[in-house]
């Protein structure tokens, strides 16, 4: 049973506006907000502090980089995950949805994409039934659509795993994020090294793939998604004919788009648009694509998320908050919408009898500074 906790004379952000008052934490939930300060003996006094729901991250390649801190150097898959889970609490992270490829590469004799999922889904599973995480853990699978084995990936799974989010990924040379393929070699040169001979034979046997199985893949992938009961995503629409396709397929959440035409069609079309803070936070999209703040001077952006850099995701959120003096509706973005779109009903707003997640920061000079971080009441940073 855990002890009560009250949170007094802190600035407390909900989705419509942001008061000083208090907070009452019990059994891990939110038993009591209150307006103004409180007379409640043994409170923790904030000094004035933001207090804000923790965060909620749908898309993060941060295991990855923990799998692999370095080519060729695979690590123990708990000890990454520990570690993972460890590094997104101190960053005010109190969801994640694991993003984990599905669809290997095996035969390409220059790059390879090895199998990990399943492996991996198995230990997120285990680590979080022993409660050893510090958060909570759902499962985002990544489709990779050009790919040989995503169908027997696929299959792998079922609705024991946790499996929230299905994203349709086609990463074929020519088109949606790697239309530019110049950027598309900066990838592979930079971070594994390929030679530029090396490059063009992987893309070819990329643009086979496609032509192979790319329908097959996408069809069964939506089946997929559909019999888990998960959240289907498109990934770096391009083109109003790539809105048009995610709207036939019944995709209600678009992952980094990358025009701002195709933007604005998710937007009519009532798909739920994501970007990265990345972006955000260094003034433009690494791979040339359309800034996330052209998307927020149209009110274009629902949702944040880390991507790459899990601190990231509270720097863009604060910075947004700050430039449009309007902090509920980017916290919003990092916490009650992408719960919204994923159905998570027990967190992402500061209200009674919901989770107790809550992060308590200040801000100086612009920059987010956590304090606390509660996950289900618990301090876990």
């Amino acid at each position: 049973m855990l002890s009560d906790v009250i949170l007094n004379n802190v600035n407390i952000v909900t989705e419509d506006e942001v008061f000083l008052g208090s907070i009452q934490l019990k059994d891990g939930f939110i038993k009591r907000v209150n307006k103004g300060k409180s007379s409640i003996p043994r409170s923790i006094d904030c000094n004035e502090d933001y207090l804000i729901p923790g965060l909620v991250e749908l898309h993060t390649d941060n295991l990855e980089r923990h799998l692999k801190p370095r080519p060729g150097v695979n690590w123990p898959i708990n000890n990454a995950l520990t570690a993972h889970d460890g590094e997104l609490a101190s960053a005010g992270i109190t969801t994640v949805f694991d993003a984990l490829r599905v669809g290997s590469i095996n035969r390409d004799g220059v790059h390879r994409y090895d199998k990990y999922a399943r492996e991996t889904a198995t230990s997120i599973n285990n680590l979080s039934k022993d409660k050893s995480f510090k958060i909570d853990h759902f499962i985002h699978l990544r489709a990779e659509i050009c790919s040989e084995n995503l169908i027997q990936e696929l299959e792998e799974f079922n609705d024991q795993d946790k499996v929230k989010i299905v994203s349709l990924m086609d990463h074929t040379p020519g088109q949606r994020q790697f239309r530019d393929v110049s950027q598309f070699k900066v990838y592979l040169s930079g971070k594994f090294g390929l030679s530029e001979s090396q490059i063009q034979q992987h893309f070819s046997y990329l643009k086979d793939l496609q032509k192979m199985f790319g329908k097959k893949h996408k069809i069964e992938t939506i089946k997929f998604s559909k019999r888990l009961n998960a959240v289907l995503a498109s990934h770096d629409d391009t083109t109003i004919s790539d809105v048009e396709e995610s709207c036939s397929q019944g995709i209600n959440l678009a992952e980094f788009p990358t025009t701002l035409e195709a933007a604005t069609k998710c937007k009519s079309s009532n798909i739920k648009i994501i970007m990265g803070a990345p972006n955000l936070v260094r003034g433009g999209s690494h791979s040339g694509n359309v800034s996330a703040q052209s998307l927020i001077d149209k009110d274009l952006l629902d949702i944040l998320s880390s991507d790459y850099v899990p601190s990231s995701l509270m720097m863009a959120a604060i910075m947004w908050g700050i430039k449009s003096n309007n902090l509920p509706k980017s916290i919003a973005a990092v916490t009650a919408n992408p719960c919204k779109v994923t159905g998570l009903n027990d967190r992402g707003m500061i209200k009674e009898g919901l989770k107790a997640d809550l992060v308590r920061l200040s801000i100086k000079k612009d920059l987010p500074i956590i304090r606390k971080v509660w996950a289900s009441g618990r301090e876990v940073a």
